[in-house]
């Protein structure tokens, strides 16, 4: 079993969720997207990036506007949509629940946790 491939497989599986976070912070031009996946080592290849956002476009996730550009020609800025905030709303709760168990398994707990889901962990904090 090749360890490369496997990580890259993990990295694929997280690469929408980390988009979506970057575009949520505010309107931002796919470069910088990449940018930010490349020093994170999220995503290596510019490649990968394009058919994503257009997937997210495609599914009223993402929008985009034209800018214009001191250094050449319009750039597509995006943004994430209402049902954009909403989708990611849901990953986040997810994410969260996935790391807490994640870390239950590496952590080897063989007594039985009860892990609380975000909205729970939430609810105590009130």
């Amino acid at each position: 079993m090749n360890i490369e491939n496997t990580q890259v497989q993990m990295r694929k599986g997280i690469l929408e969720f980390c988009i979506l976070h970057i575009i949520s912070r505010g309107e931002i031009y796919a470069s910088d997207i990449l940018k930010e996946l490349k020093d994170a080592k999220i995503i290596v290849v510019e490649g990968t990036l394009y058919p994503l956002l257009t997937r997210l476009r495609k599914a009223d996730l993402l929008a985009y506007s034209w800018k214009e550009s001191k250094l050449g020609p319009p750039q597509k800025h995006y943004t994430l949509t209402e049902k954009g905030n909403e989708f990611l709303q849901k990953l986040n709760i997810t994410w969260n629940e996935l790391v807490l168990s994640t870390n239950k398994i590496i952590q080897n707990k063989r007594e039985s946790i009860e892990i609380p889901t975000l909205e729970e962990i939430k609810l105590k904090k009130k």
